[in-house]
């Protein structure tokens, strides 16, 4: 695969030299045919209405069907999960569906098969569910949330992903930092100043690891953020477990608190307070939520520079490589150096 060269063009983006292989191009240039016959290949009738929904990792559609509700339609990008580690997942979500766990799981057909191939393209579909982000500032959203993931943490402690990685330091942290200096993504005159300070952080991240000493590592949602969460009158809904990975319980948690110290503090509670209704948390896990905020900031620049030969990239994020986002990508970091500097944030 191609990646994007030194120097940038004329906006600061980074130049792409548009090299695909034969699936990779075939999924670039995903059409609507392609999408009606590979559903309609699985005994589906398509009205031919479909509708494109905010995804650039995979390709997500709406698609109607004759006299039946609408489906989704996920369509995978090469390369990035096996078969199996898709299965996986699938069956992971199946899992908790059998408890009653309100998420969203893919449709089996009667041999019990989620994931299907048709032409170049792996795809699957899932029902279609409506909803509302969760509100975080409402200690009664923040409580079921906690409850909700706390059942979820009950049954992914039973067993562990055999086909899915760990989210660690050296994938999300190390690699990450490594790639966008070796490719020049940087800006000439903060290349040094993001070298060190990339180098730093990950000693602080380190640091936090080891206060923690060796916390569970459990299957995960692995990006439970509130717009994977569908709030219905009966609660919430889960979706998008495609970043489903082994790690610390807490990273399916610290998504849902942001702003100054206290506040955090007591949104914390808000969450634990329904959480340790299903399942024991371990308070050395603290030490982990500003690492793993970090980590997830270094990891979605190089994610970004990974993606940017998917022609979808380039027109998403247009500041990608600019000075400007440069600074405020260091900037950001450096604020995330002196988190880390902190004690961890408190439950009573």
């Amino acid at each position: 695969m191609s990646v994007p060269t030194p120097g940038g063009n004329e906006t600061g983006a980074p130049d792409v030299t548009p090299l695909l292989d034969e699936e990779n191009r075939a999924y670039a240039s995903l059409g609507p045919d392609d999408i009606l016959d590979a559903v309609d290949s699985l005994g589906y009738l398509c009205d031919g209405r479909f509708l494109a929904l905010n995804s650039y990792e995979n390709r997500v559609y709406q698609v109607g069907i004759e006299d039946q509700p609408p489906l989704i339609a996920k369509f995978y990008r090469p390369g990035r999960w096996s078969d199996d580690a898709i299965r996986e997942e699938h069956s992971f979500a199946r899992e908790l569906l059998d408890q009653e766990i309100p998420v969203v799981a893919p449709l089996a057909t009667a041999n019990g098969e989620t994931l299907h191939h048709h032409n170049a393209f792996r795809f699957a579909l899932f029902p279609r569910r409506g909803g509302r982000s969760p509100d975080l500032d409402n200690p009664a959203h923040l409580e079921q949330l906690g409850r909700y993931l706390g059942r979820i943490h009950t049954v992914s402690e039973t067993k562990k992903f055999r086909f899915r990685p760990t989210l660690d330091i050296e994938h999300f942290g190390v690699d990450s930092y490594r790639y966008i200096l070796q490719h020049g993504l940087v800006p000439a005159d903060l290349e040094a100043a993001y070298g060190t300070l990339a180098k730093e952080l990950i000693e602080r991240i380190r640091h936090c690891y080891a206060r923690a000493h060796n916390v569970a590592c459990i299957r995960l949602h692995g990006d439970c953020h509130p717009g994977n969460i569908l709030w219905r009158d009966d609660g919430p809904h889960i979706v998008d477990l495609d970043d489903a990975r082994m790690g610390p319980p807490v990273q399916d948690l610290w998504m849902f608190l942001s702003g100054d110290r206290d506040y955090m503090n007591a949104r914390l509670g808000d969450v634990l307070a329904g959480y340790t209704d299903f399942r024991e948390f371990d308070p050395r896990e603290l030490n982990l939520i500003e690492p793993l905020r970090t980590l997830r900031m270094m990891h979605y620049a190089a994610w970004i520079a990974r993606r940017w030969n998917d022609p979808a990239f380039p027109l998403a994020f247009p500041w990608f490589g600019t000075g400007r986002y440069w600074e405020e990508h260091i900037l950001t970091l450096r604020e995330q150096a002196a988190l880390m500097d902190e004690p961890p944030l408190v439950w009573d």
